[in-house]
C-alpha cells in the first residue's frame, strides 16, 4: 500500500496501534536526502569549509546556513578533486546542473547516484548488517568468494541481472557479464530505485 500524505500515514499508524497495541513496532519509511557531487573542487576546499565557501562565493543562490552537509571527498586518476554533499530537495533544485564558484575554480554539480555492491552477496544497495544473502562470486555468480574463483572457464554471470530477469521476465536482459561491470544492464533499475527512495 502506498500512502501519499502525512495525514494518511498518521491515520494508518493510529489504526494499527488501536488494533495491535504494543504487539507491533511501527517504523515509518523516511526518504534519504539527495546527494550531489561537486566536480573539480580546489584542494583547499574540505568537508569542514565547503558550505561556508559556497555561501560566501555564490550569494546569488540565496542559500541558507545548514542546507549543505559535506559528506566526503575523493581524488580521481587525473588528480581532480570531487566532493559529495547532502542537501534538501529544494537546495538540490537550485544547485543541480549549475556551475558554482569555489576558490579559483568553477565547479559543475550533478546528482551523486552510486550503487554500492556488497562483497559477500554481490548485490546492490543494502547495508552490511542487513545482508542476508548467501556468499556469491561477483564474476560467475557461484557460491564462493572472489578469491576462490578458478577462472578456468572464463564464463561470467551477473547475479543482479539473474535476479532482475526473475522479477521482470518480459525484459530478459543479458547475464553474461560480471556484477563488477560498470555497464551492467540492471544498473538503471538500481539507480531508479535509489532515486525513488530520495526526497
Amino acid at each position: 500500500m502506498r500512502l501519499n500524505s502525512k495525514e494518511q500515514i498518521e491515520a494508518l499508524e493510529k489504526e494499527i496501534q488501536a488494533k495491535c497495541g504494543g504487539d507491533l513496532e511501527i517504523n515509518i519509511h523516511t526518504l534519504r536526502k539527495p546527494r550531489l557531487i561537486l566536480l573539480n573542487v580546489p584542494e583547499d576546499i574540505s568537508t569542514t569549509n565547503t558550505e561556508d565557501s559556497i555561501l560566501i562565493q555564490n550569494p546569488d543562490l540565496n542559500l541558507r546556513n545548514g542546507e549543505i552537509v559535506a559528506k566526503f571527498s575523493y581524488v580521481m586518476k587525473k588528480m581532480n578533486h570531487n566532493l559529495v554533499v547532502e542537501v534538501g530537495a529544494d537546495t538540490r533544485k537550485i544547485l543541480l546542473h549549475r556551475k558554482i564558484k569555489l576558490g579559483w575554480h568553477i565547479c559543475t554539480i550533478e546528482d551523486y547516484l552510486v550503487a554500492n555492491r556488497r562483497i559477500k552477496c554481490s548485490r546492490f544497495n543494502h547495508r552490511v548488517p542487513d545482508c542476508r544473502g548467501e556468499v556469491t562470486c561477483p564474476l560467475c555468480a557461484g557460491s564462493h568468494m572472489l578469491e576462490e574463483w578458478k577462472g578456468d572457464s572464463m564464463v561470467y554471470k551477473c547475479i543482479n541481472c539473474v535476479i532482475y530477469n526473475k522479477h521482470n521476465p518480459s525484459m530478459n536482459i543479458s547475464v553474461d557479464h560480471s556484477s563488477l561491470d560498470k555497464k551492467c544492464p540492471s544498473m538503471p533499475a538500481i539507480t531508479e530505485k535509489y532515486r525513488l527512495n530520495t526526497e
